[in-house]
């Protein structure tokens, strides 16, 4: 299949007319609102931290695993494609897929784990949420604004980069439903309505499904490179199995490297010209006139086929129990979610002992405000940072090896 351009399509979020910013700035001469979201996000002290934060596996296990900044750089590498393909806004794309991880602490899901239960009596944690802080908030990099005073269709796709958080009334709707919106969002959604009932533009959609494809090809090669698994194992799944029948038809007797690089290629490939085809149906069949019109339409509009859609649980429910929980792996997470809970417990019985900048203007009495304030501090940690902070304030840290 030839994966062909559109011409701009009518459902294309317009860079100029975006709903704005949250503090009105002057247009560039030389760059779209979308494109100057996209160059905020790279220049964002939070961008840069994710080159040493655990995508799977911690930093000192292999200079060739996935970090969470090349997990992002790949994510945002498929979702251009697929923008440019459906004939979309390629910066907002973009930007949505560079942005999406910002809010992830130290240690991966690990981290964010021991977080959520140190905040359990404050909301808890959510890394959406925490993501939406960092671009509102915690970057403080302009004279007029904290935060990267984004686009709002920039915010929405971050927000909702799962899709829809409520329902039409307000109601908080799939994992949400339980126990409520995360503060950060609701608290910000109250001066600033990110329609929170609606599905996201289909930039944002783009971005969600790219992160499903990127994770999948890329936790299969780490896998791999970790000797987790043999490629072998995966040829009972549907569509890899074919993948890798179909590149040794082609490529007998290849060496292992080539042969699996060669069957993620390919699968990366057959899931973008699948979401691509797929959507193409589904849109030309809904035939939305605008933006406004993929968020009102009531389920996603950027999808894989049910075929793909089941290959992708397939991929996920093979790599859950042989990657994600192997006892090797499992062992190191259950350490660093120590690491994170000992030094939150630290810092709230010692504020003190974090940087000065961290305590201007905390109520030290206040206990959710320090709790939280804790929580963006370590959340913003790289995985090496909280081991060395660790290591200055116990007397031991576990290796995670």
């Amino acid at each position: 299949m030839a994966v062909e351009a559109f011409a701009r399509a009518s459902f294309a979020s317009d860079p100029g007319r975006s709903r704005g910013r949250l503090h009105p700035e002057p247009l560039s001469g030389t760059r779209s609102a979308f494109r100057r979201d996209c160059d905020r996000i790279i220049h964002a002290t939070a961008f840069r931290r994710l080159a040493h934060k655990t995508q799977v596996f911690v930093f000192h296990e292999g200079d060739h695993f996935r970090t969470r900044l090349t997990h992002t750089l790949e994510v945002t590498q498929i979702a251009r494609s697929l923008a440019r393909a459906l004939g979309l806004d390629e910066d907002l794309a973009e930007g949505c897929a560079l942005g999406h991880d910002l809010g992830h602490p130290p240690f991966g899901h690990a981290g964010e784990r021991a977080l959520d239960q140190c905040l359990a009596a404050f909301g808890g944690f959510d890394h959406n949420a925490q993501t939406l802080r960092v671009v509102t908030a915690l970057e403080r990099r302009y004279p007029d604004f904290d935060g990267l005073n984004l686009t709002w269709e920039t915010l929405e796709g971050l927000v909702k980069h799962n899709g829809p958080l409520t329902d039409r009334v307000g109601t908080p709707a799939g994992k949400y439903a339980e126990h409520g919106l995360p503060r950060a969002i609701a608290e910000f959604s109250r001066g600033c309505d990110l329609e929170l009932w609606s599905h996201p533009g289909a930039e944002a959609q783009v971005g969600a499904i790219a992160d499903d494809i990127a994770y999948d090809a890329h936790d299969i090669d780490d896998g791999l490179r970790a000797e987790l698994f043999r490629l072998d194992d995966l040829g009972g799944l549907a569509v890899v199995g074919d993948i890798l029948n179909e590149t040794d038809r082609d490529h007998p007797g290849l060496e292992p490297g080539r042969r699996a690089h060669e069957i993620i290629r390919r699968l990366i490939t057959r899931m973008i010209e699948d979401v691509v085809a797929q959507s193409r149906r589904d849109l030309a069949e809904f035939d939305p006139a605008s933006a406004d019109s993929i968020r009102h339409a009531g389920r996603p509009l950027v999808r894989f086929s049910p075929a793909i859609a089941e290959a992708d649980r397939a991929i996920k429910g093979f790599l859950r129990p042989r990657m994600y929980r192997h006892p090797r792996i499992k062992r190191i997470m259950d350490e660093a979610e120590g690491v994170i809970r000992n030094l939150f417990a630290h810092y709230n019985e010692r504020p003190g002992d974090m940087p000065a900048e961290w305590l201007t203007g905390l109520d030290l009495a206040a206990d959710e405000a320090r709790a939280r304030r804790i929580a963006d501090f370590i959340a913003g940690m790289t995985d090496r940072y909280a081991m060395v902070e660790h290591a200055r304030l116990f007397g031991s840290t576990p290796e995670l090896r």
